[in-house]
């Protein structure tokens, strides 16, 4: 709640200044967002160029999701304390992780890193902001540079494998999902990429072996147990690929339809065995 003052007509500006910002902190530190903002409006009137009202307040924004209120918010503490690195990383966070605004975003860490080049957060967001760009390459160097000041950042080792994998330089892809994966090895969606990325170089072995540590992680993931199928089916390993299109059926019965068409399964789709799993899931449905 907003604290409210008994008297204000001896107060001068300095004290009306810290009281409206001590509310304001206060009430940011309670959660109590648009009380906050109120008062840091109030603590600008007495100090319009505070580097702090305007930084915070912006805070406030962000958690109201009025993300573009508090990038103006962040621009005008910038302007308060020119190159300031705070200021900068955040611009460039919002403006990444909440607008999709990733030219923006990427001229905004690169202000942040000439402040502090060795900032591992700025050089990691730069990148990321770099692939959604699709500027493959410099989002890598960018990884790179994260990486060098924090090398067991699994983020930077998994987004690199991403980009590295639209470039399809897959088997150098595999290695840096293998770096994440040393540092977490229990995350599903690496284990599932990395399964993805060796169908690419038709290692259906690994693939499989990929995909069978993401199922360990999420059993239920239809996906999986359908690719798993598709590569034992390349490798001509015939019941194995049965057994796992079954599951792949039971937990989504539109697996049946893509398993008639998919060329994966052309040199089994005659097999008596086959259709006769077709036939039982059809009956099941």
């Amino acid at each position: 709640m907003l604290f409210l003052k008994e008297d204000s007509l001896d107060i001068d500006a300095d004290q009306e200044y810290c009281y409206w910002y001590q509310q304001g902190k206060l009430l940011l530190e309670d959660e109590c967002y648009r009380e906050a903002i109120a008062c840091y409006n109030q603590a600008l009137t007495f100090r319009p160029d505070d580097y702090w009202s305007w930084y915070n307040r912006a805070f406030a924004l962000q958690e109201l999701g009025r993300y573009e209120e508090a990038l103006k918010s962040l621009e005008e503490a910038e302007k308060s304390k020119p190159g300031d690195y705070w200021a900068l990383y955040y611009y460039g966070r919002i403006a990444l992780e909440e607008l999709d605004q990733y030219e923006i975003a990427l001229a905004s860490f690169d202000k942040a890193i000439a402040v502090r080049k060795n900032d591992f957060w700025a050089n990691y967001r730069r990148a990321d902001a770099l692939r959604h760009l699709q500027r493959y390459p410099e989002a890598i160097a960018g990884y790179d540079a994260a990486l060098a000041i924090k090398n067991d950042d699994y983020w930077s080792w998994c987004r690199r494998g991403d980009a590295l994998r639209n470039l399809k330089r897959y088997s150098q892809a595999i290695a840096s999902y293998d770096a994440a994966l040393n540092i977490s090895p229990d995350s599903f969606w690496t284990w599932y990429k990395r399964g993805d990325t060796c169908r690419y170089l038709d290692d259906y072995q690994g693939a499989i072996f990929s995909y069978q540590q993401a199922i360990i992680l999420k059993p239920d993931d239809n996906y999986a147990w359908y690719n798993q199928a598709c590569c034992a089916a390349c490798l001509g390993l015939v019941d194995l690929c049965l057994s796992f299109l079954k599951q792949a059926i039971a937990l989504d019965f539109n697996n049946k339809k893509l398993a008639l068409t998919d060329p994966d399964f052309s040199q089994i789709r005659h097999l008596q065995q086959f259709k006769l799993l077709i036939l039982e899931s059809s009956a099941k449905s």
